[in-house]
C-alpha cells in the first residue's frame, strides 16, 4: 500500500516561499498520479497542483498559477510543491494525494491515497 508523508510548512512571510514534498512508501510514487489540496479553517478543501505519471502533465488551479509549481522527482519517490510569492490566503493545511489513473483532476472524490498534511501559515 502506498503511504504518503507530507513535510515542508511552516511559517512564513508574505512573499516568501516555502517548498512542500511529498514523499511515499510502500510503492513506487512513479506509477501514480499526484495533487496537492488545501484546507483553510472553515472552507472546502481545494485542489491546486496536479501532476500526472507520464509526460509529465501539470495543471494548477488559477488562485495559484504563476506562483506554485509543482514537480516530481521519481528516483526520491517524492513530489515537490514550490510556492512562491506566498500571501496571507495561502495560509491553509496542505494535503498530498495520489491516484493509478491519469485524469487531471483536482477534484477529492477521485483521489483514494492521502497523507496526514502539513501546516503552512503566510502572516507577518
Amino acid at each position: 500500500q502506498l503511504q504518503l508523508v507530507e513535510s515542508g510548512g511552516g511559517l512564513v512571510q508574505p512573499g516568501g516561499s516555502l517548498r512542500l514534498s511529498c514523499a511515499a512508501s510502500g510503492r513506487a510514487l512513479a506509477d501514480y498520479s499526484v495533487a496537492w489540496f488545501r484546507q483553510a479553517p472553515g472552507r472546502e478543501r481545494e485542489g491546486i497542483s496536479y501532476i500526472s505519471v507520464t509526460g509529465p502533465k501539470i495543471k494548477h488551479a488559477d488562485s495559484v498559477k504563476g506562483r506554485f509549481t509543482i514537480s516530481r522527482d521519481n528516483a526520491k519517490n517524492t513530489v515537490f510543491l514550490q510556492m512562491n510569492s506566498l500571501k496571507p490566503e495561502d495560509t491553509a493545511v496542505y494535503y498530498c494525494a495520489a491516484d493509478f489513473l491519469d485524469l487531471m483532476s483536482l477534484k477529492t472524490t477521485d483521489y483514494n491515497l492521502w497523507g496526514q498534511g502539513t501546516q503552512v501559515t503566510v502572516s507577518s
